[in-house]
This record gives structure tokens, C-alpha cells and sequence, in this order.
């Protein structure tokens, strides 16, 4: 078993998310590396890909070109990926059948027939269109059996349209003002296969999450992926059906599992000591999850995974979260979990390479 510290895969890590030295050239390139970018709020996705250097296009224009699809997937939130790993983590996820567990069902109001009813009828529904959230809620709700879903369909939350989605059904599609649109998948993306078998889809998104984020184990990438949702015995034939590509790595005492065309680079990963700023909602976080306490403290969570779901932007320093900021008019706002994790100046170097990635202009520093 190969032995390494976490300054060696935090180092690695970086540089595969395009952190520093080296950058993405599009919009598409980082979204495939991260597997996604989280997009519940538009306008974090487009802060993700721009502070790792991607200079063609916007995550709105690729939405609009196919070469992304956004939709519900991993943790059942949306996200804006590329269509052959989204259908990948749709059906990796969807073999969960979350839908068919009583407590879901008593929580939403769906039976398992009612969800294979609503696919059939979405499904023919978006065949050739694209309609708003209401116009979907209306043709849905003019078939017969599904007059007590209306305001579950309403839903700002998507509960009972995400195992819709996870089954290929519906995706988002370009926004109509400021509404909401869905529309079949096929409608979008050129191509576009649908959602492969489980069996097929897992080892590609096993592959890409590990080429990212490891080494982790399978519950590391479970708890990414659909928050454990998946049989136990079913993600270990996953893994253990890929293990003559996987070398496992043992990193401070905590195993797991990398793709073995990165072991030397892992092990020849240094940090470069530079401080970052990233994103709300940013995917060096949310990969390994803010719950893994190597990067970042226990004590310290509460600060980065807030009210509502929401995830603060990240200060990084030397691999690990530091702390978090905010801008407050022209002024980035920082709040360090401890004193003397970095100085000013490094702060200030960070702020201006932010202001380089994301186009603004005249931001100062301060150390809240």
C-alpha cells in the first residue's frame, strides 16, 4: 500500500480542479474535471469555472449549446455537467430507488406507481418541448391520479421531479425570464442516449470522482454521489470490479482508493503555498464533503455549511479551508478560523487573482 501525507494530496487535488498554476481553457473542460458544477445558484457555477481559468464561454451559453445539461444529481441538487457523466450520476443515483422508500413516499405523497405514471407522462409530455415549471404542473395535473401531487409539482424543491430527472424524464431547460423551464434531455443534448444500466454507468463516475477528489473510499463517494443512499454490498462490487485500475492509499491512517495512472503524480505533489479565494457552493469542498475533517476542522464546519444549505466561499490556505469571506461592496470581507494562518499581503495577492478570474475591478481586503 502506498503511504502519503495530506499536504501531497491536497497539492494534487488542486491542481487536478484547476486551482492555481494550472487552469481550464473552457467552461466544458472544468466541468467534466469537477463532475459537475454545482448550480443552484447560477451565478456561484459561473464563479467555480471562471476562478479556474476558463476563458471560453459561460456556463449559460454551454447550457444553451447542449454541451452541458443542468439537472438534479448528485445529493439531489442541481448541477450543470456534462451529458455523459450526467447520465452516469442519474442512473448511478436513480438505482438507488429512493422514491420507493416508505419514508419518501409518506413524506411526498407518491407511491412507487405513481412515479413510473409521472415518467410515462412527462416523458411524452416534454417529448418535443419546452415548458415552464406551471405549464408542466398543468399538463401533468389534467391527467387523472395525480390531482393531490400539485403542490408537491410546485415545489421550488423538486422533490417528487427529482427521481423523474434521475430516470432521464425531464432536465432544466433555457431559462424563460426569470422562469424555470424543463424539458426532455434529448431535446438538448445532440446524442443523447439516455440513461445507461447502473452497472455500466458506475465505474466511468467512479473513475472521474476518484480522478478528482481522492483517494476516498466507497462511502467517501457514496456520500458525494446520493448521501449513502446506495446498497453497501452493491457500491463494493463497483469497486472491487475496477480494483486492476485502483491502487488503495493510505493517507495519515484513513485508506482509500485512487486511480493508479495518478499514484507518482500524487506522490510528487507539492503546494505551492499560494492562498486562494473560491466560490459559494464550491466544488473543492462539496467533492470530499464538509464533513472530512482533514480539510477542513470539525469545529470549523458550521462556518463553511450554514443555514439552508448554503456554502460559504472559501479562503484556502496551503490545501486546507482557513476561512471564509464575502464581498461587501468593493470590499472582500475575510473571516479567518485562526489568527496568522496567512498574512495580509498573500490575502491581497489572493483577492487580485480573483478579481483577474472573475472580471471585477477596485477590491480591497479586509480582515474581518
Amino acid at each position: 500500500m502506498v503511504s502519503l501525507g495530506w499536504d501531497q494530496v491536497f497539492a494534487w487535488r488542486l491542481r487536478r480542479q484547476f486551482v492555481g498554476s494550472e487552469s481550464g481553457t473552457s467552461v466544458v473542460e472544468v466541468a467534466r474535471r469537477l463532475v459537475g458544477v454545482q448550480a443552484q445558484v447560477a451565478s456561484a457555477a459561473q464563479t467555480a469555472v471562471a476562478v479556474r481559468g476558463a476563458r471560453v464561454g459561460t456556463v449559460s451559453d454551454a447550457l444553451g449549446a447542449g454541451s452541458l445539461v443542468k439537472t438534479w444529481a448528485m445529493r439531489g441538487t442541481l448541477h450543470a455537467m456534462v451529458p455523459e457523466q450526467a447520465a452516469a450520476a442519474l442512473s448511478v443515483i436513480g438505482s438507488a430507488r429512493t422514491w420507493e422508500k416508505p419514508s419518501w413516499q409518506k413524506t411526498f405523497g407518491a407511491s412507487p406507481a405513481q412515479v413510473a405514471a409521472l415518467v410515462e407522462v412527462v416523458s411524452g409530455v416534454l417529448a418535443d418541448q419546452v415548458l415552464t415549471r406551471e405549464e408542466l404542473v398543468a399538463a401533468v395535473l389534467a391527467e387523472p391520479g395525480f390531482a393531490h401531487l400539485g403542490e408537491q409539482l410546485r415545489s421550488g424543491w423538486g422533490a417528487v421531479l427529482k427521481p423523474l430527472a434521475w430516470q432521464g424524464a425531464l432536465c432544466h431547460g433555457p431559462a424563460r425570464g426569470s422562469a424555470v423551464t424543463f424539458t426532455a434531455p434529448g431535446n438538448l443534448v445532440a446524442g443523447w442516449a439516455g440513461v445507461p444500466d447502473p452497472d455500466e454507468a458506475a465505474p466511468a463516475l467512479i473513475r472521474a470522482y476518484l480522478g478528482t477528489y481522492g483517494p476516498a473510499s466507497p462511502e467517501v463517494f457514496d456520500a458525494w454521489l446520493s448521501r449513502n443512499s446506495v446498497r453497501k454490498p452493491v457500491l463494493r462490487e463497483w469497486f472491487a470490479g475496477m480494483a486492476a485500475e485502483l491502487t488503495e492509499v493510505e493517507v495519515a491512517g484513513r485508506r482509500g482508493w485512487i486511480p493508479t495512472e495518478f499514484v507518482d503524480e500524487l506522490a510528487g505533489a507539492r503546494l505551492d503555498g499560494q492562498v486562494h479565494l473560491l466560490g459559494p457552493f464550491d466544488q473543492y469542498v462539496l467533492g470530499p464533503g464538509t464533513g472530512d475533517t482533514a480539510l477542513l476542522a470539525a469545529g470549523n464546519r458550521a462556518k463553511v455549511s450554514r443555514a439552508a444549505g448554503w456554502i460559504s466561499p472559501l479562503v484556502v490556505v496551503r490545501g486546507r479551508i482557513a476561512g471564509t469571506w464575502e464581498q461587501v461592496e468593493d470590499e472582500v470581507v475575510v473571516s479567518m478560523f485562526e489568527e496568522g494562518a496567512c498574512s495580509t499581503t498573500e490575502l491581497g495577492a489572493a483577492v487580485e487573482r480573483f478579481e483577474e478570474a472573475v472580471g471585477a475591478r477596485g477590491l480591497t481586503v479586509r480582515v474581518g
